[in-house]
């Protein structure tokens, strides 16, 4: 998929493209958002003859390397889904962007907890899950570990903004570090299927904030900011990633986009605080008063 290309509107989100440039462009947003849960990512122009084939130790992967008949190098390698010749990776004629991200420590030394997201949806044509056809969902998952105690519901509301800023709708699963239990951050890992439409605000992916009208101060005070006209989220993103060596990574719309969503998130706060009362919406974090230190029967 090109910078100007859209996912197709008949593509089920299961379906889409992985994108090089939605990787590089969500470290940006993640940073310009203050949540630094993004390894570092950086786009990279490729050789993958000799980076990759010539370098590798692995037969497998070595092995899935052809000539395509347009005389480009291209390979497959090895996964689950998609890792045949029809969706091979082919350079001109070798050379091929991509996006690298910063190793996370060693298993052996950080071990991570994979969480199934309480909003998955459903990987099915016809089927849909249970938080879209419960409006009161958010209510039982405020009482089921780890949500109903800590900031981890605060974390998902956080990702939540996050991927509905960049149009992601993928977000079955998410990671966090073993070590520190429930006392840790939610990693934001694996956002190649953001920004595929500029045209289209999935309004579904802000369900779990419209239903459990719970957001954190820090966050709702760095969106207010970034909905101000000297600290535009789209200027300060496009400045952010002129510094990326694939620059352009994203397109205008893309970018305005981000301006559109970001309103409509603050309108779903504003509904809430109306509703609710800000205090039983905005959670104060930025002084001793953390939600971590709040009873499980708080809101």
């Amino acid at each position: 998929q090109t910078r100007e290309q859209e996912t197709p509107p008949d593509f089920f989100y299961f379906s889409d493209f992985e994108r090089h440039n939605a990787e590089i462009a969500a470290f940006h947003l993640d940073r310009i958002l203050d949540f630094r849960r993004v390894p570092p990512v950086a786009g990279r122009l490729v050789n993958m003859t000799s980076e990759i084939r010539d370098v590798t130790r692995d037969k497998k992967l070595w092995r899935t390397f052809f000539i395509s008949p347009a005389n480009n190098v291209c390979f497959y390698g090895e996964c689950s889904y998609y890792c045949s010749t029809e969706h091979a990776l082919c350079g001109k004629p070798d050379q091929i962007e991509g996006s690298l991200a910063a190793f996370l420590p060693d298993l052996n030394l950080a071990k991570r907890k994979t969480w199934r997201n309480p909003w998955r949806r459903s990987y099915h044509k016809r089927k849909k899950a249970e938080w879209e056809v419960d409006p009161d969902y958010c209510d039982e998952v405020k009482q089921t570990p780890p949500y109903d105690r800590g900031t981890r519901l605060l974390d998902i509301m956080d990702m939540t903004i996050f991927d509905f800023l960049m149009g992601n709708m993928d977000r079955h699963h998410y990671e966090t570090f073993e070590k520190f239990g429930n006392d840790t951050f939610v990693i934001h890992l694996d956002n190649g299927r953001g920004f595929g439409k500029h045209s289209h605000d999935e309004l579904s992916i802000l369900v779990p904030l419209s239903q459990c009208c719970r957001v954190k101060k820090s966050t709702y005070l760095r969106l207010q900011l970034l909905a101000k006209e000297e600290y535009q989220l789209s200027s300060l993103m496009e400045e952010s990633l002129l510094r990326d060596h694939l620059s352009p990574i994203l397109i205008q719309p893309h970018l305005l986009a981000m301006d559109r969503r970001l309103r409509l998130v603050l309108q779903v706060l504003a509904g809430c605080i109306e509703k609710e009362g800000y205090n039983n919406v905005v959670e104060e974090d930025l002084s001793g008063d953390t939600a971590t230190h709040r009873g499980p029967g708080h809101r």
